[in-house]
């Protein structure tokens, strides 16, 4: 039995904010009634990691993603569950867990604004005891797949936002954490600076084994690094599982695009329905129990085909029809 790095049961974190009434009226009794709403930023969520998996968390805005992430880091105390992460109570031993942690969070930095990125290095190396030898190869290492050699002797508020995100995640990685945890670690990159960051979360899980927990709204991004995903909104987990499973249950369609050699006055496939006609272009919709090569089969036998392509049905388009059917 693989053992899991991460254990949360029943989790869950209120936020009570003071009631206040409209008017004169309501003024004076809220001044005399101390009455509270009660918002669920987490409910009751339970879910448990293995040891160096790449887990994709997602859901909408104030779904309730960050607030999970600051109670698995001991931030935040939870209003009631339990969380043991790498086998420590976190709000009980969060000095302790930072030692085996990494953390990126998209809206805030751990280094130094106005220093040179080699400094900010320089004093983690520092605060994380990180032998010499262990420093010098993880710099050397990161920096050549992130591409950021040059940026070093730059302070880092002159650096631009992808390339102060690949300098986060040197800062994240660098004393070989067993755990990282990355809340939109690819918020507002450009293309170039994406694949950079995805190559260096991807290389991380499969060469160190880093346990790694990855919050993203770009579909895409999570699609290529994940197999398994959770989803939260309002608060609740609405799916842990594999991204293949998601899109059988939720997406029991797939897309046949067919390049004709020839506009064709009447075109027809034998189970399968066209969705999209555009000149020779051609888009056919299919239920994923057929065999797309038996749907192929039968257009050639009418038609002179030029291309095709077969395409699931993107990761983004399945967990909206997720939300649909829960609201």
């Amino acid at each position: 039995m693989e053992k899991h790095i991460i254990r949360v049961e029943h989790l869950s974190r209120d936020y009570k904010t003071f009631k206040r009434f409209p008017g004169a009226r309501g003024l004076l009794h809220s001044f005399f009634s101390k009455e509270y709403d009660i918002r669920h930023a987490v409910d009751d969520v339970s879910f448990s990691i293995k040891r160096g998996e790449l887990v994709g968390y997602i859901g909408p805005n104030g779904a309730g993603k960050s607030t999970t992430f600051k109670m698995l880091t001991g931030v935040l105390v939870p209003t009631s569950g339990s969380i043991k992460v790498d086998e420590l109570n976190p709000f009980r031993y969060r000095q302790q867990l930072a030692r085996r942690t990494g953390i990126v969070f998209g809206q805030r930095s751990q280094l130094w604004w106005d220093l040179p990125l080699r400094d900010s290095m320089e004093i983690l190396r520092a605060i994380y005891q990180i032998p010499k030898e262990i420093y010098k190869r993880n710099i050397a290492e990161y920096m050549q797949i992130l591409e950021i050699d040059k940026l070093l002797n730059i302070p880092v508020r002159q650096l631009s936002l992808g390339q102060r995100m690949r300098g986060e995640l040197i800062a994240a990685f660098l004393h070989n954490p067993t755990i990282a945890f990355l809340d939109e670690p690819l918020l507002g990159l450009d293309i170039i600076a994406k694949e950079c960051v995805r190559q260096f979360i991807s290389e991380s899980n499969r060469k160190l084994g880093t346990t790694i927990i990855l919050s993203s709204n770009d579909m895409v991004d999570v699609e290529r690094l994940c197999q398994r995903i959770l989803i939260i909104d309002g608060g609740k987990l609405l799916y842990d599982g594999t991204i293949e499973e998601i899109k059988r249950r939720f997406a029991p369609h797939r897309r046949l695009t067919v390049h004709m050699a020839e506009g064709y006055s009447d075109i027809w496939a034998s189970e399968a329905k066209i969705e999209q006609q555009e000149a020779t272009r051609i888009t056919f919709r299919f239920e994923r129990t057929v065999n797309p090569q038996q749907i192929i089969i039968d257009l050639s036998k009418r038609y002179v085909i030029n291309d095709l392509i077969i395409e699931e049905p993107p990761l983004e388009e399945v967990i909206r029809e997720l939300y649909e059917r829960k609201n």
